[in-house]
């Protein structure tokens, strides 16, 4: 079942949780790549100092105050593309940024799209573990910056039962994430599925005051 505009018009603290075990398409002319989403995070617009959408609109992030169910591309580090959902009612600036997930179909053509700068295979449980190697696997570039998850199209998202048992949800601070948005106590905004393999790896941001006891566990009602 194709998730409908109702799904995402809701805060992103309650959309990104609800997103792990979904499963996010994409066809192109080059073929479908279909991926189980296992790690996400959460970036509330104006209430975030970690957001892109922290000081308002612009051209790089306008397509962050549509209204949810856009896909949010964008271009970082001078290297490689991320891509989020955006959440709740035009106008909020916030959404979930997709980290990691388990190809489910179009494994050879994720794989192909991979090696573009490797030259070794890539192992199946990394194909779109972290960011930038989810947005390569599932083919997403600049120019689908603004894509419709809603209405027929390249991209959409499958509901149904690939969800996993509450029990294993687990959330912490977000990967790579400094200053006043990296505050574990904060900002626990990363939600991942336990023992999932292509979960990626947690780093902190710099100038992030240290994690002490945060633990994790269910992500907050």
């Amino acid at each position: 079942m194709r998730a409908e505009e109702d799904f995402f018009l809701r805060p992103a603290l309650s959309l990104a949780p609800d997103l792990l075990g979904r499963v996010l398409i994409h066809s192109d002319a080059d073929g479908t790549v279909a991926l189980r989403i296992t790690e996400v995070e959460a970036y509330v617009g104006s209430a975030d100092p970690g957001s892109h959408a922290f000081n308002g609109r612009t051209e790089r992030n306008q397509t962050m105050f549509r209204s949810g169910g856009h896909l949010y591309c964008y271009f970082i580090y001078g290297m490689h593309f991320s891509i989020n959902l955006v959440a709740d009612r035009a106008g909020c600036g916030t959404g979930v940024l997709i980290r990691s997930g388990e190809i489910l179909e179009g494994e050879d053509l994720a794989q192909q799209r991979r090696m573009a700068r490797r030259s070794t295979p890539v192992p199946h449980r990394l194909l779109a573990s972290g960011p930038g190697n989810l947005a390569q696997a599932l083919g997403a570039d600049r120019d689908d910056d603004g894509a419709d998850l809603i209405s027929p199209g390249e991209w959409h998202l499958r509901l149904g039962s690939e969800q996993p048992d509450r029990h294993l949800v687990r959330n912490g601070p977000r990967v790579g994430v400094g200053g006043q948005g990296g505050d574990p106590a904060v900002f626990p905004w990363r939600y991942w599925i336990d023992g999932e393999p292509s979960v990626s790896k947690f780093r902190a941001g710099r100038h992030v005051r240290p994690a002490g006891d945060w633990a994790i566990g269910p992500p907050p009602q």
